[in-house]
């Protein structure tokens, strides 16, 4: 058993630049038939211009295990934290909006 555990290991190396992150408050999604694109921005309030900071491109079927990871994660924050507020709730000023481009060759 202890043999069939280390193969299905696996070894992921985080390197220091990686680590410290992007920050992003905005996100843009795009398909095509064979891949969903996330570009992941910084919006500055009062600011009209914005670049994108990080773009990650997925398969649909990762895609899908991403969104079913993240509800996972975000029931457990929720149960340990409490609810997470949406904007009109929480009273934010600015919050930009997750934006989805549905269709077409991203």
């Amino acid at each position: 058993m202890e043999k069939q555990n280390e193969q299905n290991q696996l070894n992921i190396e985080l390197s220091e630049e990686i680590a410290q992150g992007i920050y992003s408050n905005l996100a843009v999604i795009s398909h095509s038939s064979s891949e969903f694109i996330v570009d992941f921005i910084r919006l500055m309030p009062g600011v009209p211009k914005a670049k994108v900071k990080s773009r990650i491109i997925l398969t649909p079927e990762h895609a899908k295990r991403l969104l079913a990871a993240l509800q996972e994660n975000i029931a457990r924050y929720e149960m340990q934290f409490g609810p997470i507020k949406k904007p009109a709730e929480g009273g934010n000023t600015f919050m930009p909006p997750i934006i989805g481009f549905g269709g077409g060759e991203a």
